[in-house]
């Protein structure tokens, strides 16, 4: 099948997916009549792993090595488990601070609701800014 095709069975774009074949995630075959890509089944079973796999949070280079220790014949579950842990404590660091950031933005917003606008001086741009505590 062509990349129009695949795309529209998995609900992605063709961009996508020959951007996984550019960098080697996808091997389609090419077709001597018309040198156009040709995805095979297995080329569509990869691509829905690759799919799962980043709706879970795995870089491209996550899926990469789990696809070569895959077709070195042996199990990449170990390595599935100690990459997923990496990127949960990535998603729970980023997470712990987005949460922060939302607190003082909150702060600020409730600081500034009823603060005069004021021009810039020779010291300040903007007095909201450079007034702001983060203490809580």
């Amino acid at each position: 099948m062509r990349v129009a095709q695949l795309a529209r069975e998995l609900s992605i774009s063709a961009d996508t997916i020959r951007y996984y074949t550019l960098i080697g995630l996808l091997n389609p075959l090419r077709n001597t009549e018309n040198n156009y890509k040709e995805y095979r089944e297995q080329d569509r079973s990869r691509l829905q792993f690759i799919i799962s796999a980043r709706k879970l949070g795995f870089t491209l280079d996550d899926i990469k090595e789990i696809i070569q220790e895959a077709n070195k014949g042996r199990t990449a579950c170990p390595l599935v488990r100690q990459l997923l842990e990496k990127r949960l404590q990535e998603t729970e660091q980023s997470f712990s601070q987005q949460s922060a950031l939302r607190k003082h933005m909150k702060k600020a917003m409730k600081d500034w609701k009823n603060k005069p606008n004021q021009e810039p001086t020779g010291h300040e741009i903007c007095h909201l800014i450079e007034s702001f505590s983060f203490d809580e």
